[in-house]
């Protein structure tokens, strides 16, 4: 009997344990954190001149791209625990340069919507945000 109840005892922990963890750690065992997260170049004649764009957080650097016209950069964000949950990107046109939150969770959990679509369209008069890219936002100019 005493062997039985510290079994019990002893998976009921393990068990805690492991569901701790997982909520902790965000895993994907109760639901995934991931966000999708788009940046497009949305310049109507920057043929000649590419809109680069690098991005880098605390914990990973994605790089650089250069951008041709319509061309994305995209990347999944997964929320973790030990972490910042921030993505911040600097764009570079012609010699104006402008460095933003491309993702922040604090800020972001919630506009991005059901989808968790973060899209991002950068043109010569601004930054818009969508979380559909049907209906855009202005957030900010260069």
């Amino acid at each position: 009997m005493k062997v039985v109840v510290s079994v019990s005892f002893i998976l009921c922990f393990a068990f805690s344990v492991l569901i701790v963890t997982a909520l902790v750690q965000r895993t994907h065992m109760f639901g995934s954190d991931e966000y999708h997260v788009r940046v497009i170049n949305g310049f109507t004649d920057n043929s000649s001149v590419p809109l680069i764009i690098w991005c880098s957080s605390e914990e990973m650097d994605l790089g650089g791209r250069a951008l041709q016209e319509h061309d994305d950069f995209s990347w999944i964000m997964r929320l973790n625990f030990w972490s910042s949950n921030n993505m911040k990107c600097t764009m570079k046109w012609d010699i104006t340069r402008k460095s933003f939150d491309a993702f922040k969770a604090s800020r972001d959990t919630q506009r991005c919507g059901l989808h968790r679509l973060c899209s991002w369209r950068v043109t010569q008069d601004g930054f818009y945000f969508s979380n559909d890219e049907v209906n855009w936002r202005k957030d900010f100019i260069w």
